[in-house]
């Protein structure tokens, strides 16, 4: 697949707080682990949370002397679109996958490799607060009313990729931090992502449920799926790691490698 470019997946989300950039991270890895040449390139210059969690990930390695497969990685070097195109040719070169991590804001280069995309993946908290971010609901029947501006944002991408070379954008909308306690208000939630993804075109899939451990693996780098090098892992780590896997399953990625 190197042959043709890589695979673009692009995770992208403008509000922040969503766990995108560890589930990129887990995504990321996990690809590696499974055999697939993988980059990645953090446009987020203020936070760097993706650059800096692989580089933790280098750093344990070398320490601990043991090999952990870990996707190239590179931090948005110059602010321009130019140089980032020359970034993005460098580091896709014999990758089977690129994968980008944005700002959570609105940013411009965000935007542009929202247009380049295969996949494209926006995390969102199990609520309405983020629900807001691609559609509005009615306030007391809660039927989706409208699209927001970003989820237009994406269509016009969508749009533009389709122009461009005839291929479409598979648009993933990963439902994270759900809570078990809350169950009405999640039935209410999906129902509102069922009828918007059949107006706009996405796909819905389980994410990551809010766990402490995410937040405790960040300095060493390491990742639910480094069996072996996290120690003794409790019931709810390991079906945490069910639910990792089951994750990057249902974005269809591995498909990609195999071709």
């Amino acid at each position: 697949m190197a042959a043709q470019g890589p695979h673009h997946i692009v995770f992208a989300n403008e509000k922040g707080g969503t766990g995108k950039s560890t589930t990129a991270v887990h995504v990321a890895v996990g690809l590696a682990m499974q055999g697939a040449k993988v980059a990645c390139i953090d446009l987020d210059s203020r936070q760097r949370t993706l650059f800096r969690y692989l580089e933790n990930r280098a750093a344990t390695a070398a320490r601990r002397d043991v090999d952990l497969p870990t996707p190239l990685f590179e931090a948005l070097e110059q602010d321009s679109q130019d140089e980032l195109e020359q970034q993005i040719a460098r580091m896709g070169e014999g990758m089977d996958f690129l994968l980008f991590d944005t700002p959570g804001r609105d940013d411009p280069h965000a935007r542009f490799v929202a247009t380049m995309s295969d996949t494209l993946v926006t995390p969102i908290n199990d609520s309405f607060v983020d629900f807001d971010l691609i559609g509005k609901v009615d306030a007391e029947s809660f039927e989706v009313t409208k699209i927001s501006f970003y989820a237009e944002l994406i269509w016009e991408a969508r749009t533009k990729r389709a122009r461009q070379d005839g291929k479409s954008i598979d648009w993933v909308v990963l439902r994270n931090r759900m809570h078990n306690m809350e169950a009405r208000n999640q039935q209410r939630v999906g129902s509102a992502l069922d009828a918007l993804a059949k107006r706009v075109g996405f796909r819905v899939i389980p994410g990551l449920s809010e766990r402490v451990i995410y937040r405790e693996l960040f300095p060493s780098g390491l990742t639910l799926l480094d069996k072996g090098h996290l120690g003794q892992l409790g019931t709810s780590h390991i079906a945490a790691r069910q639910e990792l896997r089951a994750l990057i399953s249902a974005l269809h990625l591995k498909l990609a490698v195999d071709a």
